[in-house]
């Protein structure tokens, strides 16, 4: 949906389509998505800092901070699932077929 000269997306595969990207890069966003929003919140329902999640995790506060900020850019899928991991958490994959 454009609105001004902004364009509004609702949905991974909106995102990907307006970045003229291909439709498989809309799975991967779902999927990271899926997990930033996850860890963000069990930390916020923990009560935990980002720092303390950085020494859980094994890696920077600085990264656990863009994480929580929902900026994952340049954060690799295998760390996203190691700090679930840390967190006491497992990913459950399913496959189904594309719509």
């Amino acid at each position: 949906m454009k609105k001004g000269n902004r364009v509004v997306t609702r949905s991974a595969r909106e995102l990907a389509r307006a970045l003229s990207l291909d439709p498989e890069d809309a799975i991967e966003f779902e999927v990271r998505s899926s997990l930033v929003e996850k860890i963000a919140a069990v930390v916020r329902h923990r009560g935990l800092t980002h720092e303390q999640v950085a020494k859980l995790a094994r890696t920077s506060r600085t990264r656990i901070t863009g994480i929580l900020n929902r900026s994952a850019s340049g954060v690799s899928t295998d760390l996203l699932l190691r700090i679930l991991a840390s967190l006491g958490y497992r990913a459950r994959i399913v496959v189904t077929r594309a719509a």
